[in-house]
């Protein structure tokens, strides 16, 4: 056994002194949200390092949160505690604002939502016509900056979850969303403080979900399923097909699969809001019914936001049950409301209903351009398919089972949240590449002069169903000044009363200035005019933007007005520049070789073809080198250069005036950043009122307790204990009676007081429960270090009679022994003092002083085996030995025995018995001895 090991079974420490801390450094990644924001519910997800999709809770634990806020004595709420408001002060809370984002006053769909809810005031915005919520006298919210609480309150949910900031995010918006809408939306993420990296269709996000995990399953040829999705207000059917493409976005060919949406039917106004309206009014009639009360309930807000909320739970129990009891306490004039309602009864309210469930199906293939056998498989999504009656309908018209092995809550957000993973810088995902189709074709119109007069002029843009993000460019040909034309929607294979819902059909008027001029610019007998070219771009949130307009100009040029027309100015300066420093000579040949490079690529081939050609010929042999000086001094017939054609592009003024929604003015932007700024200030003052408050409460509550506790009794003198009992009534009855209105810092005062006030006598109990575990480690250690001592005393004794030396010095033996003895006498005697005061008394013997004790005691034992470790016994001298001295006889040889390792063995020659003194100058002399020797040695070092 090894000196350190036998050191390491002397001393154990009993307790560990040194507490470790794990640092664990924050890192930078940068995580991503997506926010499902529907029309009653919405949901959040987050991709965080180490955290791949995960859905970010509420402050209840729940996954998906009421898209509701409401504002109430000062204090703003959202989701559940903002419907709770809402029932009994329904005007108060807002509730489905997804459907009324993008859209002016008078828009049908603004109209039902003010016959559904008739107790908000609405008005019009006076500069924009969109919705404003008039909340009182002095008070107004429009749509924008109510969404925009409701994705700050997502944000922060996010970032709980997180653990760090995030600012960017993907939206789902519904697919029938026209560019108001989106714009609206992108809108209300900016006031919000959210950089949107995109807004992806709801049905895009779920079949992006569908499909990351079924990748394997798809090659080169399309598969293609429907989903349908019934949400609160809307149902949309969508056509996806699923194949794997080819792409060369790297420089090379890859396989990725890819999505893309072929048809889309939809109906804006059937979902579960509808069907939860008419149970609400069917509740309602059956109550006035019963002549309770003289009072009419349809003209109680009130008594209509409660019917409204049993409403929604009689029609998801109905789902899963024939019949069910809806009951409201206290409906109306303080008179309770009980009634049997079964699922026929619900289903007969909504007949016409289940029977458009069918039409979004039907429009979604026809505008696919298949026929249903070619869908492999129709997959329900939305809370609205787990209505029994919608897929009986369904059922019917697809002609087998319907698929439910999706997620219907958080399939769209998890999608949604995949897409912002792939698009964010910080993260690496499999690519999956996703085509969405355009709903409502764009088209351009413009005026065209004719013999007959203006004629007026239809250019399709995108097509129904065109995949997009994509890029347009739309040539005009006949104009030769300045015009005008204007882009909307094309022909809409819709209803009449869905083409009202989409708003004004006319996008905007671009107008072009500065044609003539342009023109007048390149105007050559060389030029030809090819058109003036209008980029337009389609982006991944579905917006349509105009990128910038261009005159475009053939001109026919010779190579060296070409060589000139592309030289760039710095190449220019770079010439001037030259030329200041080089002769005509030097500059000649650099001209040349610039030429030369910028030949056309169809030029420098025929060119190598004629010289190919000329290597081809043999070669005169009887040519001398004094006539091939002579040929080459004669002048070279060269071809004229050939005229090339360029195209020169000339950027032309436009401006762009926008006939649906315009963004917020700076002065109403600024205004809304202002409103909802204070409405975060108060929202984080009144968190931190009650987070103080609920700590100042519980600290009042539990030295309460501790009064009446022994062991805190023990710790408190009696007059101590009487200021104590009073001093904390007096906060608990201020918190009873006083503190309704008082601040944080008011309740933080208060706090610190009492914990000034309690501090010496909580530490009393503390070191009174401490003491003896501390004084138990203490006096182990003190046993422990004892028979560290007597060990190291006797392997120094050992060590003594060797001559490698002893580890360990007397003066270290003697301080190590000292330090025991004083920690010892010290323990006995503070003891003896602590027991002899009251424990009420400030303790003489804290765990403080025993842990510095133990600290020094270890440090000193510590020491000890630490050079130990990096011990080495000193080095062992070699002394000569005598040669045996011969007689004169050269052959009497002598026989010595050696003993090695306890066996005898006789030298075979004289020569090798000899030892050599280390001055000794015989080159072949051998030392085994000495060999011996150092091998021992080894030996011994090894074993210490």
């Amino acid at each position: 056994m090894t000196l350190l090991n036998k050191f390491r079974m002397i001393w154990v420490c009993p307790i560990v002194l040194i507490a470790l801390i794990h640092c664990v450094e924050k890192t930078t990644a940068i995580s991503v949200m997506s926010i499902d924001f529907g029309t009653e519910w919405m949901k959040v997800a987050i991709v965080s390092p180490g955290v791949p999709m995960e859905i970010a809770l509420n402050k209840e634990s729940k996954r998906k949160t009421p898209v509701a806020v409401a504002f109430r004595d000062g204090e703003r709420t959202f989701g559940e505690d903002a419907l709770t408001i809402g029932v009994r002060f329904p005007k108060q809370c807002y509730v489905y604002l997804l459907d009324l984002l993008g859209k002016k006053v008078d828009n049908p769909v603004v109209k039902l939502f003010q016959e559904r809810f008739p107790y908000y005031d609405i008005v019009p915005d006076p500069t924009r016509g969109t919705v404003i919520f008039q909340h009182d006298a002095e008070t107004q919210f429009s749509v924008e900056e109510l969404v925009a609480m409701m994705l700050k309150k997502a944000q922060e949910m996010a970032v709980i979850s997180a653990g760090q900031a995030i600012t960017e995010a993907v939206i789902t918006v519904p697919g029938y969303f026209n560019q108001a809408e989106r714009k609206a939306m992108l809108q209300a993420a900016d006031l919000a403080g959210i950089n949107v990296l995109q807004l992806i269709n709801d049905y895009t996000a779920v079949a992006l979900n569908y499909g990351i995990f079924r990748r394997k399953d798809f090659n080169e040829s399309a598969q293609y399923i429907m989903l349908y999705d019934m949400g609160a207000s809307s149902t949309t059917a969508a056509v996806i097909s699923y194949q794997v493409v080819k792409t060369k976005e790297k420089g090379f060919v890859e396989n990725h699969p890819q999505l893309s949406i072929l048809g889309v039917g939809y109906d804006r106004t059937l979902g579960g809001l509808e069907m939860q309206l008419r149970l609400r009014d069917y509740l309602a009639k059956k109550f006035n019914d019963l002549k309770k009360t003289p009072n009419d309930v349809f003209k109680n807000p009130r008594a209509m936001a409660k019917l409204f909320k049993e409403a929604g739970r009689l029609k998801t129990v109905l789902s899963a049950n024939a019949d069910h009891f809806a009951q409201v306490e206290g409906l109306i004039d303080e008179v309770d409301f009980r009634l049997q309602v079964t699922r026929d009864e619900f289903e007969k309210l909504c007949s016409d209903l289940f029977e458009r469930a069918k039409t979004p199906v039907l429009n979604a293939l026809k505008t696919s351009g298949l026929s249903l056998d070619l869908v492999s498989q129709v997959i329900l999504v939305g809370a609205g398919t787990r209505v029994p009656a919608v897929q009986e309908k369904l059922v019917s018209l697809v002609g087998s089972e319907l698929g439910k092995n999706l997620n219907t809550d958080e399939a769209a957000v998890l999608g949604a949240v995949y897409k912002a993973a792939d698009l964010s810088a910080g993260f690496k995902v499999k690519k999956f590449i996703t085509k969405d189709g355009v709903i409502f074709p764009i088209q351009v119109t413009f005026e065209r002069e004719t013999e007959a007069g203006p004629k007026l002029v239809k250019r399709t843009l995108f097509g129904s169903m065109n995949p997009y993000p994509q890029k347009k460019v739309l040539t005009f040909n006949k104009y030769l000044t300045d015009f005008e034309f204007n882009v909307g929607y094309g022909e809409l294979d819709l209803e009449e009363k869905e083409i009202q819902n989409l708003g004004s059909l006319h996008l905007s008027k671009v107008s072009l200035s500065g044609v003539a001029k342009a023109i007048a610019k390149h105007q050559s007998p060389k030029a030809e005019i090819k058109g003036i070219k209008a980029h337009f771009f389609m982006d991944e949130s579905g917006l349509l933007k105009l990128s910038n307009v261009e005159l475009v100009v053939e001109k026919t040029i010779s190579e060296g007005d070409l060589n000139a027309a592309e030289e760039s100015p710095l190449s220019k300066l770079g010439n001037t520049i030259s030329k200041l420093f080089t002769s005509n000579s030097e500059e000649a040949p650099k001209e040349e070789k610039a030429k030369e490079e910028e030949k056309p690529v169809q030029e420098e081939k025929e060119e190598a073809k004629d010289s190919e050609k000329k290597e081809e010929k043999p070669a005169d042999s009887n040519k001398t080198a004094e006539s091939g000086e002579k040929d080459d001094k004669k002048p070279k017939e060269t071809e004229p250069p050939k005229p090339k054609a360029v195209l020169l592009k000339e950027n032309i003024t436009s401006k762009e005036e926008s006939f649906i929604l315009s963004d917020l003015n700076p002065a109403q932007l600024e205004e809304a950043r202002s409103k909802l700024a204070k409405l975060n200030a108060i929202d984080e003052e009144r968190r931190k009122r009650e987070s103080t408050l609920n700590a100042l409460e519980s600290f009042v509550f539990e030295t309460q307790n501790r009064l009446d506790t022994d062991e805190y009794v023990s710790a408190i003198s009696p007059e101590e204990r009487d200021n104590m009992k009073a001093a904390v009534s007096k906060v608990s009855d201020w918190l009873d009676e006083e503190s309704m209105g008082s601040t944080a810092e008011v309740l933080s005062e208060k706090l610190k007081n009492l914990q000034k006030l309690t501090e010496a006598w909580f530490a009393r109990v503390a070191e009174h429960r401490e003491r003896p575990e501390a004084l138990s480690a203490l006096n182990t250690m003190l046993n422990g270090s004892r028979n560290f001592l007597v060990n190291i005393k006797n392997l120094t004794i050992q060590q003594a009679e060797t001559p490698q030396g002893s580890v360990f010095t007397t003066v270290e033996l003697e301080t190590l022994e000292k330090t025991i003895k004083d920690t010892g006498d010290w323990m006995d005697k503070v003891v003896d003092e602590q027991k002899k005061i009251p424990l009420w008394d400030n303790p003489k013997l804290t765990v403080k002083m025993i842990s510095d004790k133990m600290a020094s005691l270890d440090r000193e034992v510590q020491y000890l085996v630490t050079k130990a470790k990096i011990w080495k016994p000193k080095p062992v001298e070699e002394k000569p030995k005598e040669v045996p001295v011969n007689n004169g006889t050269e052959n009497n040889a002598t026989e010595e025995v050696v003993v090695e390792n306890g066996e005898k063995s006789k030298a075979q020659d004289k020569s090798e018995s000899v030892t050599i003194d280390k001055d000794s100058d015989e080159p072949n002399a051998t030392k085994p001895e000495d060999q011996s020797e150092k091998v021992s040695d080894e030996e011994k070092h090894s074993e210490l």
